[in-house]
């Protein structure tokens, strides 16, 4: 490497190193705090899927006498590493490290923890209404082992639920990450914050976005890329959006909604609706409506080519 180069990596250097470069996106690590792994929290879902469907994610035989032990195992190993990450998200989140006293952060950690574990029999609960809704709802399903093994809407709804559980809990941080490694991995994006009821089911599911103050009913069906998103954000006295407002589409109880429909605002589409395939609803729908585009009229061409 030549004078040369090193005097611009030098360069470059520098520049980086300069405060007001990095002040926006730098982090300050404090000491003892630690930080949110990718990769543990990778080994959290998959140990959660493992709990949730035995014998779909792990190569270990599950039988009648030993689906406790298998159980017991991967939930104790569960448990240690989500101290450690809800600790760590708790880390990240301290804004003035001279009052935050890592022994009781850390006792919070665990009794998150010891929570989240307490609620995986109702998860798994409404994750088979999941799986039942996709199963009957796609004639090309084959068997409930193949919708969990094989569908993307499955592993991102077991996300969401999964996160929408640390966060109802109070965990910070975490639950977004787990949501957003869902989406990178299926196109499927559903914010942690999102209230989804039973028998949820998405088909096919790329582009799906759902937005975090979305209230979706039971038995409700999307097709791939509907948005239930915001129409407007009211802004504050410096112009920035507020934030935490409901501004997110309420979804009622059997609603079909088809593919590359986009639904906006703080609306409710009622119980019973369909809305057809790239339409665009603002406004709130009635019970049993029925929301399609118009088919174009007939075009009348005159004899000199006009309309």
């Amino acid at each position: 490497m030549t004078t040369n180069h090193f005097s611009k990596i030098k360069k470059a250097i520098d520049a980086l190193s300069m405060e007001q470069s990095y002040k926006g996106v730098c982090h300050p690590h404090f000491k003892d705090h630690q930080m949110p792994s990718i990769n543990a929290l990778e080994k959290i879902v998959n140990l959660s899927r493992e709990v949730l469907f035995p014998g779909y994610y792990d190569d270990s035989a599950i039988r009648p006498d030993s689906v406790r032990y298998y159980i017991g195992v991967n939930t104790e190993n569960l448990h240690a590493l989500l101290v450690d990450q809800i600790f760590a998200g708790l880390c990240f989140m301290c804004e003035q490290p001279e009052k935050f006293d890592l022994s009781e952060r850390k006792s919070i950690a665990h009794e998150y923890a010891i929570q989240f574990i307490c609620k995986l029999p109702e998860i798994r609960r409404v994750l088979v209404t999941d799986v039942e809704a996709a199963f009957l709802g796609d004639p090309a399903a084959k068997s409930r082992g193949e919708v969990i093994f094989c569908y993307p809407a499955i592993r991102a709804i077991t996300n969401y639920r999964i996160a929408h559980a640390l966060l109802t809990i109070g965990v910070p941080l975490i639950p977004r990450m787990i949501s957003e490694m869902a989406h990178s991995e299926t196109g499927i994006d559903i914010h942690p914050r999102a209230t989804i009821g039973e028998y949820f089911s998405i088909d096919h599911g790329t582009g799906v976005v759902i937005g975090a103050t979305s209230i979706i009913g039971n038995n409700v069906k999307l097709f791939q890329g509907v948005t239930l998103g915001a129409k407007s954000f009211p802004l504050d006295e410096n112009g920035n959006p507020i934030k935490g407002i409901p501004r997110h589409p309420i979804i009622e109880d059997d609603v079909v909604i088809y593919a590359q429909a986009t639904i906006l605002g703080r609306i409710t589409v009622g119980a019973g609706s369909v809305i057809g395939g790239n339409v665009w609803v603002t406004n709130s729908v009635a019970p049993n409506s029925k929301i399609v585009q118009f088919k174009p009229r007939d075009a009348v061409y005159t004899e000199g080519g006009g309309i």
